[in-house]
C-alpha cells in the first residue's frame, strides 16, 4: 500500500551570481575598464583533444552546482526497523495463537504455553505473511528509487490483537514529483510483486486445507475470493460446496498468509483515491480517472448497503477513502502517455480486485 503523498517544495539558487559589477571611479581621462566577462561553460573536447585547466575548473563548478540542486533523500531507519520487529512479533503471536490472539492475551503463563506448543505455526505464518508484505512494498520502493522520487522505507503496521496480526505496510513518498508514467510504474509494481509471492503461498495453503472438521457456532469464517475458489475447484473438487466460507479452525498458516496477501492486494488495487489502483487508473486515463473513481465509489457504497449484514465490515474503509479524497492528485506531467506494454498491463491489472478481494470479508 502506498502512503499519503505530500508535496515538498524546494528552492534552488544558482551558484553563479553577478560576477562583473562596475564600481564608481573618479573623473579621469582614461576610460573606465570594461566589465569582466562571465566565465563560459566548457566546450566539449573533440576526439583527440584535451580540455584546458580553466575549462576543467569551470566544468567542475557546473557539475558541483548540479549536484547541489539535486534533492537529497534522508530516510529514517529507526522507525522502519522498530515497526518491522514489532510486526514480526505480532504476526508470530497471532500465528502461534491460531488466529485467536485475545483468548490468552494478558496472561503471561498461558501465552508462554501457547508459544511453546505452536511456535512452528507462528514462525511459518510470520515468515509467509511478511514475505508478501515486504515484497509488495519493496516493489513500490524500488520504483521510487528508479525514478528518483523521494520516499521512505516500508513501514509495517503491527496489530497483535486481530486475527491477521498486521494492517499491512505503507511507504510515504513525494508523489507530486512523479509524472503520469512514473506514478503508474510505482503504483502497479507493489501488487504485481506481492502476487508473485502470495500466489504460491496460497497454493500451498489450499493444498493443505482440511474442511472435514466441524465449524463452531460463533467461529470466525473467512470469505473466499475468486482465486481461492478456483484453486479449491482444481485441488479439492470434492469440497466445491464448502469453498465460499472457511473457518479459522480449518486454516493452516500458509493458507492464512495467502488469504491475507489476497486481501491486501485486492484492497490496494481498488481504483480510487491514492490507493495502488488509483495510481494505476490515473496512469491509464489521466484526469479522466476522476470520473471513473467516483463511479466506482457509488457502486461500492451500493454494494455495501445491499449486503449490509456481511459487507458492513468495509464501511470504515469507505469512510476513510471519502475523507482522504476520492480524486487522485495531478502528477508533475499529466501529458505523458503510457506505451502499449504499460497500457495492456494496466488494463489487465484492473481485474486484480475482482479476483483477489474477499467481497464479504469475515463473518462470525
Amino acid at each position: 500500500m502506498i502512503g499519503g503523498q505530500h508535496e515538498r517544495g524546494s528552492r534552488h539558487t544558482s551558484r553563479f551570481d553577478k560576477i562583473g559589477t562596475m564600481s564608481e571611479n573618479p573623473p579621469s581621462a582614461e576610460p573606465a575598464p570594461a566589465p569582466a566577462a562571465p566565465p563560459k561553460a566548457p566546450t566539449p573536447a573533440a576526439p583527440g583533444e584535451t580540455l584546458s585547466a580553466g575549462d576543467e575548473m569551470v566544468g567542475r563548478e557546473l557539475r558541483r552546482s548540479d549536484i547541489e540542486t539535486t534533492p537529497q533523500v534522508t530516510r529514517n531507519r529507526t522507525l522502519p526497523i522498530v515497526l518491522f520487529v514489532a510486526t514480526c512479533l505480532s504476526t508470530f503471536w497471532v500465528g502461534a495463537a491460531k488466529y485467536h490472539p485475545l483468548d490468552t492475551m494478558g496472561n503471561p503463563s498461558a501465552m508462554w504455553a501457547v508459544i511453546q506448543s505452536n511456535w512452528v505455526e507462528g514462525l511459518t505464518y510470520m515468515g509467509a505473511v511478511l514475505a508478501i508484505l515486504l515484497t509488495h512494498e519493496m516493489g513500490h520502493f524500488l520504483q521510487t528509487v528508479r525514478h528518483g522520487i523521494p520516499a521512505s522505507y516500508p513501514l509495517c503496521i503491527p496489530v497483535p490483537f486481530n486475527p491477521i496480526g498486521t494492517m499491512g505496510a505503507v511507504i510515504s513518498m513525494d508523489g507530486m514529483r512523479a509524472d503520469r508514467k512514473q506514478i503508474f510504474d510505482i503504483g502497479i509494481a507493489g501488487p504485481l510483486a506481492g502476487l508473485v509471492v502470495a500466489i504460491p503461498i496460497l497454493w500451498v495453503g489450499v493444498q493443505q486445507l482440511d474442511l472435514t472438521t466441524d465449524v463452531g457456532p460463533r467461529e470466525i469464517q473467512l470469505n473466499s475470493p475468486v482465486i481461492v475458489t478456483w484453486m479449491m475447484e482444481y485441488l479439492h473438487p470434492e469440497w466445491n460446496d464448502k469453498s465460499d466460507w472457511i473457518a479459522i479452525s480449518q486454516v493452516n498458516p500458509w493458507f492464512m498468509a495467502g488469504w491475507v496477501g489476497m486481501l491486501i492486494t485486492g484492497l490496494n488495487m481498488l481504483p480510487i483515491s491514492q490507493l495502488d489502483g488509483g495510481h494505476t487508473l490515473y496512469g491509464l486515463f489521466g484526469p479522466r480517472a476522476q470520473s471513473y473513481a467516483r463511479a466506482f465509489l457509488v457502486v461500492a457504497i451500493a454494494y455495501v448497503v445491499i449486503n449490509l449484514e456481511q459487507a458492513a465490515i468495509w464501511s470504515p474503509m469507505l469512510i476513510l477513502v471519502i475523507l482522504m479524497g476520492v480524486n487522485h492528485p495531478k502528477t508533475a506531467n499529466d501529458k505523458v502517455e503510457l506505451d502499449d506494454v504499460r497500457w495492456i498491463l494496466g488494463m489487465a491489472s484492473l481485474s486484480i480486485p475482482i479476483l483477489c478481494f474477499p467481497l464479504l470479508g469475515l463473518k462470525q
